[in-house]
């Protein structure tokens, strides 16, 4: 063996055990007791999960990385147990709307990433015809925006109206692909903001009240129907609330291939702390009122939400200057996804450590095609993290390892701690750092 991970508390598929992990090649060859090995690390009692993966994050490179990029972004994943993402078309200057647009990213994704990497494509309102090309290529799967979306950048990305999301939806089922979908309608909401503005309200209240959960299951039902249509399989991100939730249920018994996400903000913050918390919190669905949060709640501890993501969307902090409708919206939020939801979930809530694996690897590795991941098994990559929930500590700015270290969770008191993080066999995080100049991160090849 090159490496046993002794002493630690696995979480397997179907169970927790106290065992060793042993690894050849990147790969786990063996799980119980490993008599010799180059490198022993003893995981002190700790939890051992597979490592996280986030399917939903947004690096900026090329065009922004000002915001942020792959090199920082993946260190903040490493530093919070994610070892492998999927990032998003949209933020990006050009957006990833074909093939050669998608190229830039590929070429400057090899010797940044710390994790292992991915890419989505792009659907919008301009690139019908280069949709199949780009489907052929190194993308997991696409996303579009049926909420407004873009800038006046000929570059940036934009939304589809419900033609357009027909006919790609029709490319893509012909491709096999995935389409993921923020779903906010366009016209209500836009229609909304536009009468708080024309009323001079731009404050908390009148951004959270021109976003309301009718415009989310709105464009939910709708790309469901689309869906039925075009026999398209289809992921709804980042949803904020149990009406919506209850429309994917349907759905889901239909027959339809439909699977759900959402994203620790909206289980953790609630639409009463916006005021406080300011345009840092601000963000798309928008937080949502107490009583919500807890349908929520019961909602992902039914098993009715297949997995959980950051929607990690950073910018400078000067774009978060200014009142709720001018400001930048995007929560910074991907190196806490995993200890947050973990203390909220299975510390507070009784969420057992298998389910959680399922929530953060499991099952997004099964959708993403990720086959040689998602699970801690013989055959598997070894990718794994080590979670101490013996500890507590209280995030600090100076904790973050963001381009633009700012979060809505900086002074948050967590009671759990990722300590270890090991991506195909090579350790990148160790007791609360980095390990200098393990650039581990590799494409990721799906099927």
């Amino acid at each position: 063996m090159d490496i046993r991970i002794s002493g630690g508390r696995i979480v397997l598929p179907d169970q927790v055990i106290e065992t060793d992990i042993g690894i050849k090649d990147g790969i786990i060859v063996k799980i119980g007791k490993v008599d010799g090995a180059k490198e022993t690390i003893d995981a002190n009692g700790q939890l051992v999960f597979p490592g996280g993966i986030d399917t939903h994050v947004h690096f900026s490179e090329p065009g922004r990385t000002e915001w942020e990029g792959f090199e920082t972004g993946s260190q903040a994943l490493a530093a919070g147990g994610v070892t492998s993402y999927i990032e998003m078309p949209l933020n990006a200057l050009p957006a990833t709307t074909n093939r050669a647009h998608l190229q830039l990213k590929l070429d400057l994704a090899k010797s940044k990433n710390s994790v292992n990497y991915s890419f989505y494509g792009g659907l919008s309102s301009s690139n019908l015809s280069e949709l199949e090309e780009l489907a052929d290529s190194d993308v997991v799967a696409f996303k579009c925006f049926l909420s407004t979306c873009g800038s006046d950048h000929p570059e940036d990305f934009s939304n589809v109206d419900e033609q357009t999301l027909q006919a790609g939806m029709r490319i893509l089922a012909r491709k096999g692909k995935l389409l993921c979908i923020h779903a906010e309608d366009a016209d209500l909401t836009d229609t909304l903001e536009q009468e708080k503005r024309d009323a001079g309200s731009a404050d908390a209240q009148a951004y959270i009240e021109s976003r309301p959960i009718r415009a989310e299951v709105l464009a939910v039902d709708k790309a469901i129907a689309a869906a039925r249509e075009t026999g398209c399989s289809i992921h709804f991100v980042h949803i904020s609330s149990a009406a919506a939730i209850e429309s994917i249920q349907r759905a889901k018994l239909e027959g339809i291939d439909v699977t759900v996400e959402s994203c620790p903000h909206y289980f953790v913050f609630s639409a009463e702390q916006l005021v406080h918390l300011g345009t840092l919190a601000k963000c798309q669905p928008p937080l949502r009122p107490q009583e919500e949060v807890e349908k929520l709640w019961a909602c992902l501890l039914r098993g009715e939400i297949d997995w959980i993501t950051s929607d990690h969307s950073p910018c400078t902090i000067d774009l978060k200057a200014g009142n709720f409708f001018t400001a930048w919206g995007g929560i910074t939020g991907c190196q806490n996804m995993i200890d947050v939801m973990y203390d909220e979930a299975v510390n507070k809530r009784g969420m057992s450590e298998v389910a959680f694996a399922n929530l953060i690897s499991s099952i997004p590795a099964k959708r993403m095609g990720m086959h040689s991941k998602g699970d801690i098994t013989v055959g598997k990559d070894a990718d794994l993290f080590f979670l101490n929930d013996q500890v507590s500590y209280t995030l600090k700015q100076e904790d973050l390892y963001y381009k633009n270290p700012y979060s809505p969770y900086v002074g948050r008191t967590i009671d759990c701690r990722v300590t270890y993080t090991i991506v195909k066999g090579q350790v990148v995080f160790r007791n609360g750092k980095l390990v200098q100049g393990k650039k581990r991160g590799e494409l990721i090849q799906v099927s």
